[in-house]
């Protein structure tokens, strides 16, 4: 007998999908788009087309396991749920007793987009244990501060609204891969007469179907925006009226972008200064604009800062006004849940006394192998595969090899980091548990309840964090209570966006649009002001030190490396597909720069920097400009022949707020393999 239920995409995506589950029996059989999702309409991605293929794949992780070798190894053997659960609490009570409850430090991030096996019971854990603190920075940090600096919160164009554009930037935005379900919007903006353009380093499948593809060099995106408001102020065409009731240091940007004309930007981002001035006079012009600004570009030292100039334009040009103009990089600020409720800071006092200390999740490497008080000696890893994912590999494979590092991974599959694991336990996946999910490309919540069970002796995070808490002695009320009397407890906030939203109304309806606005800036700013700073003193370019012009460029390694995201997986989660492997393996190099090395297209490369070397196939064409080369991420490192991927040649060079990555400022050289 057949049976539909609804579910939804869990995976760290902007679109959050409604799915339908079709079950025959007890086994799935089909996963497909939910059509009654307003935004996501009916169709999946390639990636979670095919998701079952992971829900049953013969690798998925089934019970615990204890390590049998050495680390790195990745030799394990069976345990019992209560041998594993009671020796991990054992340990970490020990490791609390002899070198302080911050000497143990949660790592995860965004495996899943659900609150509850996300940020629910394991902060309440961590925080009544008195560990660490988790500086969540690997993704979007620098770019969320960006936006609550310049716009007050985390908001922006609604999705539905880029079909009503007459000029839309995907600026560092791939739509077709990591945002595939805005692309119907835009084809709708465009029946209508839309033009579209994209910002890139990469001729990405997006910018093979724009209008007008500029290709800057990597990092050099402030420079750019500047040159682009210098041709607004210096022709007057800047929306003077918004400008004076809705900004303030409105002369102080102008006063900046006067010192970034269209003949400097082109010198400093390799666009042609003509194009700047073309782009610049049309996006002024046009009534609404829209940019889908993504988050690669603030994965440069001077990301932050780059961000915030590409928020100012709007205000510059007053596209606020009216649906469809503005700018886009997350709508997550309008998920205002109580998550004080949902992860319980105040338990940490009850250990400490104080906020415990906060580790940047970007610096991994440097914290377990470098002298901290107290070190960190054990490291519990969910939602997140550090081997693969972190920059400076080398040195976060040296910290997950240690002797006297104890660590637990929480995960799907055996991944690079759970091949150094004391510990390994199997998680439910998304569509085994019930958990309540946010969007940062929408405004709708949604709720999703286990459709299948779960696989083998596989838990939710939920549960694991709650059998760990009884194991401690941790007898707190928060401990007992049920997911979805957590669910209550997030959605019991005092906020206007959730008012009227209940655990009834989305498990009647699956999927309830928060309360926002739809034109979130026309009068104002959810600033201290109330109006949107343009205040430019910190927006002076400065080259990234490693790029072609920045203060390390050397003719050693005179190439730009980009390792932005693949089509067909997400991050690392889809690492244990052959094909998923072939994507990864490869380094798109352009012919300018292949033929004087001798490089020949589908022949073995070695791609190189003073902090190592990874082995990859060349893919010569115009995939890049010249001067750069690209390489997709992430490959799972244990399937490469050398044991590396490209996260080996990336600095912790972090950015320049938010103490973010810098993935993409990364120069490296390029040289054919002998065999």
């Amino acid at each position: 007998m057949t049976d539909t239920r609804h579910s939804v995409c869990a995976l760290d995506c902007p679109d959050a999908c409604g799915l339908l589950v079709q079950l025959d029996g007890q086994k799935a059989v089909r996963v497909q788009g939910d059509p009654a999702h307003p935004i996501t309409r009916g169709f999946l991605c390639a990636k979670v087309s095919r998701y079952l293929e992971k829900q049953y794949h013969p690798q998925r992780l089934v019970r615990p396991q204890r390590r049998a070798g050495r680390k790195g190894e990745g030799r394990f053997e069976p345990a019992s749920w209560d041998e594993a659960l009671d020796a991990i609490a054992l340990r970490l009570r020990q490791i609390a007793v002899e070198h302080g409850p911050e000497a143990i430090l949660p790592y995860s991030y965004a495996g899943t987009m659900g609150f509850l096996q996300g940020s629910g019971m394991d902060r309440r854990f961590f925080h009544r244990l008195g560990a660490s603190r988790l500086d969540r920075t690997i993704c979007a940090a620098a770019g969320a501060e960006a936006l609550n600096l310049t716009l007050g919160n985390r908001l922006g164009v609604a999705t539905e609204d880029f079909a009503l554009a007459r000029l839309i930037v995907a600026w560092g935005a791939n739509i077709h891969a990591t945002n595939i379900h805005l692309w119907p919007f835009i084809v709708e903006a465009r029946r209508k007469g839309a033009r579209f353009y994209v910002i890139d380093p990469v001729t990405t499948r997006t910018a093979a179907l724009a209008d007008k593809h500029l290709a800057p060099y990597p990092g050099s995106d402030l420079a750019l925006a500047l040159g682009l408001m210098h041709v607004i102020f210096a022709e007057g065409l800047a929306d003077r009226a918004y400008l004076e009731e809705h900004t303030l240091n409105a002369d102080s940007l102008a006063a900046r972008a006067a010192e970034y004309p269209p003949q400097r930007v082109e010198h400093l981002t390799g666009v042609p200064a003509g194009d700047v001035v073309a782009l610049a006079r049309e996006y002024a012009a046009a009534k609404p604009a829209a940019i889908r600004l993504n988050y690669g570009v603030q994965r440069s030292e001077r990301g932050g800062a780059a961000v915030r100039a590409i928020l100012m334009l709007p205000a510059i040009a007053g596209h606020w006004r009216s649906p469809g103009g503005g700018v886009q990089l997350s709508t997550s600020g309008a998920f205002q849940v109580d998550r004080n409720a949902l992860e319980r800071p105040d338990l940490q006092h009850r250990v400490l006394g104080r906020p415990a200390r906060s580790l940047n999740m970007s610096r991994i490497g440097r914290i377990l192998t470098e002298p901290l008080d107290p070190p960190v000696k054990a490291l519990v890893v969910y939602n997140s595969n550090p081997g693969a994912m972190a920059p400076d590999r080398s040195r976060v494979v040296a910290g997950l090899s240690r002797e006297d590092l104890f660590t637990v991974v929480i995960d799907h599959f055996q991944t690079d980091t759970a091949d150094y694991a004391d510990f390994v336990l199997p998680a439910t996946t998304s569509l085994e548990h019930t958990d309540l999910y946010f969007a940062y490309g929408h405004y709708w919540l949604q709720l999703a309840r286990p459709v299948l069970e779960p696989w083998g002796e596989a838990r939710p995070n939920s549960e694991i964090f709650r059998a760990l808490a009884q194991r401690m002695g941790f007898d707190d009320d928060c401990f007992r209570d049920t997911d979805d009397e957590m669910i209550r407890q997030a959605l019991a906030a005092d906020h206007p966006y959730l008012h009227g939203v209940t655990l009834e109304r989305l498990e009647r309806e699956g999927a309830v649009r928060l309360n926002v606005p739809r034109v979130p800036f026309a009068e104002g700013f959810p600033t201290p002001s109330g109006k949107c700073d343009l205040d430019a003193a910190t927006l002076d370019y400065q080259p990234p030190a490693e790029s072609r012009l920045g203060a390390e460029s050397s003719p050693v390694f005179p190439l730009e490396l980009v390792s932005s995201k693949n089509h067909n997986s997400l991050n690392s989660s889809f690492g244990f597909r052959p094909e998923t492997d072939a994507e990864t393996s490869v380094l798109e190099i352009h012919p300018d720069d292949a033929e004087p090395r001798g490089i020949v297209d589908g022949k073995a490369v070695e791609i190189f920097n003073a902090r190592g070397s990874v082995r990859l196939t060349a893919r010569v064409g115009a995939f890049v400009r010249a001067g750069v080369v690209r390489a997709p991420m992430v490959r799972w490192a244990k399937t490469s022949a050398g044991g590396q991927n490209v996260n080996l040649l990336i600095s912790d060079r972090l950015t320049d707020i938010g103490g973010g990555p810098t993935f993409y400022n990364c120069l490296v050289e390029v040289r054919p393999c002998e065999s």
